[in-house]
């Protein structure tokens, strides 16, 4: 397959995060126009923005793709649909939670999607996953390993150490 090279990150906290993000990644691998290429560890993180809620588990992907960046991002909110995300409250708990952090080269600013993600720099739970396999990966002007080295990465732990845990952690539920 042809294509461009996003790179997505997944987080949750209510229910069974790690399942629902494994979910999520083997339903991208399952499309005829994307397929899966690299995947963190997975990591639990401390809640940032609304801090009073459960911890997270975060993870972050590299995926291959023939869609555009906002058919992309349709998909990836589809899975979220797929998966009964509810978004009640900005930074609150959810099941699941897919964005888009960059594709290719492409830098845009539509009010449908920015690219680069606007806040993925900022974000140890984020940019510590991205580096497990994307460390010389550029964004505004620096690498993922060099924004890493300035972020605030306390409470930041590694839940599963593997890069295969969406694989193993993956069932369909019964129907």
């Amino acid at each position: 397959m042809d294509g461009q090279i996003a790179t997505l990150g997944l987080g949750g906290n209510i229910g069974d995060p790690a399942a629902a993000m494994a979910r999520a990644l083997n339903l991208l691998d399952a499309r005829p126009d994307c397929a899966v290429l690299a995947v963190s560890k997975l990591y639990r993180t401390p809640p940032w923005g609304k801090t009073d809620q459960a911890w997270f588990f975060n993870a972050c992907a590299a995926v291959r793709t023939l869609l555009s960046p906002e058919d992309l991002l349709d998909a990836c909110l589809s899975i979220e649909r797929q998966m009964k995300r509810e978004r009640l409250e900005r930074w609150g708990p959810r099941t699941i939670d897919i964005d888009v952090l960059t594709y290719g080269d492409i830098l845009q600013h539509t009010p449908v999607l920015e690219l680069p993600h606007p806040r993925m720099t900022e974000r140890s739970f984020v940019l510590m996953p991205l580096a497990d396999f994307a460390p010389d990966l550029a964004v505004a002007g620096r690498t993922v390993a060099e924004w890493l080295g300035d972020a605030d990465i306390t409470g930041i732990e590694i839940a599963d150490p593997t890069d295969h845990w969406w694989r193993q952690s993956f069932a369909e539920p019964a129907s």
